[in-house]
């Protein structure tokens, strides 16, 4: 099975900053790639590059076996890699639906009698939606009024809906309390089960173990593993999170100058 993505010793330096250094990683169709790391590990630079809003600079691209270097996120987009960034690109003040559509929305008649057919566009929204098991009440409220999870749930169905064969999850649940981080979690989960091959950002290893397939580890722009989930246990993946060896370090030094 070719890969939807894959990136073979990728890397990307600004100037003389390294921020990328020799990363590998795939993306399998119906399977969820979690990318773990600290602020400052790489995490940001990895979407960038995956999402066409930089070009990597060392290593290759491949997309479904071709390689690639997109010069703009539109690029990505139309070969089907979508990406939900932690600010979540919608607009408060307008509804569920219009941001469902952001720009697409189904219109009627022609040339300058084009009008925005508004009851097919919320059918649409409630339809999509409810395909993913997000049922709203009003898709007609303002999407302000949803909680935090709601909105990415949204974001994410809108990326289904569109055509998204990759959807990038950047941080999802970071903002968000457990009961709310674990209705994304299950979105999260729906959308590998309809075959998207998904890439999930986040510095929680335990909101990643449960729907994650591979963990790629990232520490200060350098690949720390890559493990399937059979190689690796919740534990020894918060452990290399926590800078397990560091921190056994630090405790030795510890007692060392408390004796």
């Amino acid at each position: 099975m070719t890969p939807l993505i894959e990136v073979k010793d990728i890397g990307k330096t600004y100037g003389s900053v390294i921020a990328l250094r020799d990363v590998s990683a795939v993306v399998n169709a119906g399977e969820v790639t979690c990318v773990l790391g600290d602020n400052g590990a790489g995490k940001s630079t990895l979407i960038k590059v995956l999402a066409g809003v930089h070009r990597h600079d060392q290593g290759q691209f491949l997309v479904e076996g071709e390689e690639i270097a997109f010069s703009s996120p539109r690029e990505a987009l139309d070969r089907g890699i979508a990406t939900v960034y932690q600010d979540l690109a919608v607009v408060p003040l307008m509804s569920v639906w219009r941001n469902f559509f952001l720009g697409s929305e189904p219109t009627v008649g022609f040339g300058p009698f084009k009008f925005l057919d508004r009851r097919k566009g919320r059918e649409i929204t409630r339809t999509a939606l409810a395909e993913m098991g997000i049922d709203l009440r009003d898709v007609e409220q303002p999407v302000g009024t949803l909680s935090g999870g709601e909105r990415q749930c949204v974001a994410i169905a809108r990326a289904v809906h569109f055509g998204a064969k990759v959807l990038i999850l950047d941080e999802p649940t970071a903002a968000l309390g457990v009961k709310q981080a674990g209705v994304v979690l299950k979105y999260v989960a729906q959308a590998r089960d309809r075959g998207l091959g998904v890439v999930l950002i986040t510095h929680n290893p335990h909101h990643a173990y449960p729907v994650g397939d591979r963990f790629l580890l990232l520490k200060r722009g350098r690949a720390l593993g890559c493990y399937e989930k059979s190689e690796i246990s919740l534990e020894e993946l918060t452990r290399q999170m926590a800078g397990g060896a560091e921190l056994e370090a630090l405790a030795h030094e510890l007692r060392g100058v408390a004796g």
